[in-house]
């Protein structure tokens, strides 16, 4: 089977490179897409979209079938890492680890025992346990909030300068990450469990594909937002800007929650029991 599996990509790079030959010079002028495709978007995107960020009405009107894919590749993506990473396993005895705060002693005490969850003076660590960090916990926790801000600045504006739905999902994907490498992996999850993740990400590729759904049950095709204008009370125009402002916001849920999902698979070997 590798030998199998090497010849057939042996073969399609040879197919690749050999597809380089027929492709246009570096920033040729005369290239078909320079004479005909680019020069339509730059003049007619803010009359058609109101959007004067090229790229975004590019890539969330005029090519928004293909970024749907996009989205769907990222979801699809943290849904295979998931199915490989993710243990699950039986209801064993296991011993849990709490940490006397003044004496700093541990106490391992087996699942089911007489645990010291009511008593003030321990706190339940994990094996890959950090000491607290006063200074650094309460730095993330000042910074986390401004992050968050932030990433829904770039979601929200991202079809009026550059931004947007990637970009803003991974920056509130890394905030909660920031989280949990500076708290911990269970304070994290309490907060945004798998199950929350998991419903966020498919929701954001339902929000995408449902806003196109919508334009099709109002006559119109698939994704032609303007056919939204008399749900959203304005006109073609400007419901073609609000219509990419709703699927970058699909866009944003799937990546953040995506990678949420990778991080708590990889930083627990895929048991989110004990982590980073």
């Amino acid at each position: 089977m590798k030998r199998i599996g090497l010849i057939v990509v042996a073969l399609t790079g040879i197919l690749f490179i050999y597809g380089i030959g027929e492709f246009p010079a570096w920033s040729d002028p005369l290239s078909p897409a320079s004479m005909h495709v680019s020069p339509y978007y730059i003049k007619q995107a803010v009359e058609e979209t109101a959007v004067p960020n090229v790229v975004t009405a590019v890539l969330a009107d005029y090519r928004s079938f293909d970024t749907m894919f996009e989205t769907t590749v990222i979801f699809a993506a943290g849904l295979a890492c998931f199915i490989l990473l993710r243990k699950f396993e039986g209801k064993q005895a296991r011993s849990r680890l709490f940490r006397h705060i003044n004496t700093g002693v541990i106490v391992h005490i087996e699942e089911g025992g007489n645990l010291p969850l009511a008593n003030p003076n321990f706190e339940r660590i994990d094996s890959q346990w950090t000491p607290y960090d006063l200074i650094i916990k309460t730095t993330c926790r000042m910074v986390i909030p401004f992050l968050q801000i932030f990433a829904l600045y770039v979601i929200a504006h991202g079809h009026h300068s550059p931004g947007g739905g990637f970009q803003g999902g991974v920056i509130l994907g890394a905030s909660i990450i920031l989280f949990a490498i500076s708290h911990d992996l269970r304070s994290t999850i309490g907060r945004l469990s798998e199950k929350k993740g998991a419903l966020l990400s498919s929701a954001g590729v339902f929000l995408y594909a449902g806003t196109g759904m919508l334009c099709l049950l109002m006559g119109a095709s698939f994704l032609d937002y303007s056919a939204l204008a008399d749900l959203l009370a304005t006109d073609s125009v400007w419901a073609r800007s609000h219509g990419i402002l709703i699927v970058e916001v699909g866009v944003g849920l799937s990546v953040m929650a995506v990678m949420i999902w990778l991080y708590y698979n990889i930083s627990s070997s895929g048991k989110h029991k004990e982590g980073l």
